[in-house]
């Protein structure tokens, strides 16, 4: 008799599924995976060293590019850990701001992983149907940073600046008419926040129309129901979060269990599920979206009814505004040190943990009391997701490693780091 071995082979980095830079070694019995190994530091640019020869305000765009989907909210738990060990606290109207557009960022991620999931398993409408929301979405990142991805508009004291009064216009061109182009100025009239509050009005159609696409259709539940299922002990043990966690059902989100700017005012629900399966993460972060949406609406609301300052006016931290440099000495200085060699953080060490789209996202930070930190070290959620791969696909067909991959969300840049 011939022997039969196991075949092993690799899924990546050159598959389209594999997300660019994943390099998953494969053991097949036939059609079925008996082990899993995936191999990553493919995309790893040494963002936690590169941050310790940097002063601390200089690193702030490199979280941007950690987790490159959801970048606000990479942004918004580096600036946490030094508003900790600075003592500071920013002004109430920045926290709203950072919390509309933690949702904001919430809900381009999902997005983006939806288009992606819905793609990977063979849909295409979906995944337009996705692009066009997250438009919106961007040109509202550009309205406050001039970046459409890498904003840097969260800093320690508050953020870069205050929401616009006005939108961006498109203007007619070969593509588009007058006519055309005066439909789509239509929702831009008036300030961001009307922009947004006219983006949340129209979305909760759109979820409709993904949901009318997906969830109830017979190929895309034979692709995802029962498919990578876990255990909320095991999801627990291996060190899940997020809607990794919460699919398997646990109502674990740090926005509730241990609340940070102002989530402790919003209302909104934690979506669980049952089975912990690829159709379980699905639905989760299909209603993550429309909570998102309630929570960037009572933002609005807020916003609306109490301007004031997003920034403390301590120098020391915060660059002082332009018209004070142009005619005092002391701010010009000011900002120049600020630029140049940033500012002191005090001795000690801090773990500032936030409910990133993707689970929790933390940053563990040693100041030795130097302008730059001793030692920078990132807990990407999506890391201990990957580890678990292996024990997700066992027993699975080939076929349903696309699936649970893209089910899992991950994003290397934040994996490696």
């Amino acid at each position: 008799m011939a022997e039969i071995k196991n075949y092993v082979f690799n899924f990546g980095p050159q598959h389209p599924a594999a997300h660019g830079v994943l390099r998953l070694i494969l053991e097949v019995d036939g059609e079925t995976i008996v082990r899993a190994d995936p191999h990553v530091g493919l995309l790893h640019r040494a963002t936690e060293k590169l941050a310790e020869t940097k002063p601390f305000n200089h690193t702030i765009g490199y979280m941007d590019r950690l987790d490159y989907v959801s970048m606000m909210c990479n942004e918004h738990g580096y600036v946490l850990a030094i508003e900790k060990l600075l003592g500071i606290t920013p002004p109430v109207r920045a926290q709203y701001i950072r919390v509309m557009f933690d949702e904001i960022t919430r809900v381009l991620n999902h997005l983006l992983w939806l288009a992606a999931h819905s793609l990977d398993n063979g849909g295409m409408a979906v995944f337009l149907y996705c692009f066009r929301e997250r438009e919106d979405l961007l040109d509202c990142y550009e309205a406050v940073s001039g970046a459409r991805m890498h904003a840097t508009y969260y800093r320690p004291g508050g953020v870069y600046r205050d929401l616009p009064d006005k939108m961006p216009q498109f203007v007619p061109s070969k593509w588009n008419n007058a006519k055309k182009t005066a439909k789509l100025n239509e929702n831009r009239q008036g300030s961001l926040l009307d922009f947004i509050w006219d983006f949340t009005e129209r979305f909760p159609t759109c979820v409709d129309e993904y949901e009318s696409l997906l969830t109830n259709n017979r190929i895309w539940k034979q692709r995802t129901v029962n498919i990578g299922m876990i255990s909320p002990e095991r999801a627990i043990a291996l060190g899940f979060t997020g809607p990794m966690l919460r699919a398997s059902g646990v109502a674990w989100d740090l926005r509730k269990k241990q609340p940070y700017e102002v989530y402790d005012q919003m209302d909104f629900d934690i979506p669980v599920g049952s089975k912990g399966d690829c159709y379980d993460r699905y639905l989760v972060r299909v209603n993550e979206m429309r909570q998102s949406n309630r929570i960037i609406r009572q933002c609005v609301e807020w916003l609306r009814a109490h301007p004031g300052p997003v920034m403390i006016d301590d120098y020391k931290v915060a660059p002082p505004p332009r018209e004070e440099m142009k005619i005092s000495m002391e701010a010009m200085i000011h900002h120049f040190k600020n630029m140049t060699e940033g500012y002191a953080v005090p001795q000690g060490e801090v773990y500032s943990a936030i409910e990133h789209p993707k689970g929790e996202f933390g940053v563990y930070l040693i100041s030795d009391g130097a302008n730059k930190p001793y030692r920078l070290k990132i807990r990407a959620a999506g890391f201990s997701h990957l580890a678990g791969l292996n024990e997700l696909i066992s027993g699975h067909m080939i076929s349903d490693v696309v699936s649970v991959l893209s089910s899992l969300d991950i994003v290397f840049g934040e994996i490696d780091r």
